[in-house]
């Protein structure tokens, strides 16, 4: 398995936005990607601009598909300046 995690760091004024946006995001990803078989979303309440992601691909084939979609297109066009800061990192599931 793939794993994706991305690591934002949301300006203040669009934090409600951005979560929104993800989550509509993970949504399609799961019923729409048979490639996609986890899209968690995860917060920390002591810092409320930052977003950690965790996505299980079958493969970077898949996470490559994700990328390619509609939804994913619609999600980075509308968050386009609401991220001060992005971190994406790549894993192979081990076991």
């Amino acid at each position: 398995m793939f794993v994706v995690t991305v690591t934002f760091t949301i300006r203040e004024a669009h934090v409600v936005g951005l979560l929104s946006a993800l989550r509509e995001n993970a949504a399609r990803s799961l019923s729409e990607e048979a490639g996609c078989h986890r899209f968690d979303i995860c917060r920390d309440p002591e810092r409320p601009g930052e977003v950690f992601l965790y996505e299980l691909n079958t493969d970077a084939a898949a996470f490559d598909a994700h990328k390619a979609t509609a939804h994913y297109a619609d999600f980075s066009e509308a968050t386009l300046g609401w991220v001060q800061d992005k971190t994406v990192r790549t894993w192979h599931l081990d076991g």
